[in-house]
């Protein structure tokens, strides 16, 4: 079954593009189109989409509160929030609310179709690294005072044995299995298995969103550990 895309949008010249190089895939079929975050809900109800491609400077709802309602509900399809400025803020925001992963609008399209393959499978198509250092630059515009969500994700991060722990912060600093194995003298199966059990226990999609909780319930701060 090919994958099922929806573009997300306000301008219908680069749906066209995006449209064009999609449906010349084998594997991937354009299922909706919508302008803005607005009409994307109310096409998403009718139009099952396994990968939304979202823009996040749009008319009447914008690509952050869209991506943060669209992956309240179960069984969400995946976000790819689409950008035109690396370290946008509306990126970060985004991240928060649920997507997994950003690209910029100028991606080259080899680069867009790995991305939403990865993203299909459950894989996030930035990296950490990258996603800390974009952290790090807005994490300082979070209110200080921690909301209902916040404290909640704090509380699911003590169903976490000491070794997840050690393994999370480490995801949040950037590093790959490979090299949490060599920091923690651990096997790289081990290590996976570890990431996976994290992502089951807090409920969470992807390496980014371990990242994002990280900063959330101040595990990891800005510019080093909590």
């Amino acid at each position: 079954m090919p994958i099922r895309v929806m573009l997300v949008d306000d301008q219908a010249l680069l749906r066209t593009g995006f449209r064009m190089v999609l449906d010349a895939q084998p594997d991937m079929e354009v299922v909706a189109e919508a302008g803005d975050g607005e009409e994307a809900l109310r096409l998403l109800a009718g139009a099952r989409a396994d990968v939304v491609l979202m823009d996040v400077r749009m008319p009447r709802m914008d690509g952050v509160e869209a991506t943060r309602r669209v992956c309240e509900e179960p069984g969400a399809p995946k976000v790819l929030i689409l950008t035109t400025f690396d370290l946008d803020e509306y990126a970060f925001s985004a991240l928060r609310a649920g997507a997994s992963g950003f690209m910029l609008k100028d991606v080259p399209p080899g680069d867009l179709l790995a991305a939403i393959r990865a993203v299909h499978i459950g894989d996030a198509v930035v990296a950490p690294s990258t996603t800390r250092r974009l952290l790090d630059r807005f994490a300082p515009m979070l209110p200080g005072a921690p909301d209902e969500r916040s404290r909640a994700r704090e509380e699911e991060l003590a169903r976490l044995t000491t070794r997840e722990r050690e393994v999370m912060v480490l995801v949040a600093q950037g590093l790959s299995n490979g090299e949490i194995a060599a920091r923690l003298v651990l096997s790289e199966a081990t290590v996976k298995t570890h990431v996976g059990r994290i992502l089951t226990k807090l409920g969470l999609r992807d390496r980014v969103q371990v990242v994002v909780l990280a900063y959330e319930t101040g595990l990891v701060r800005a510019g080093g550990l909590g």
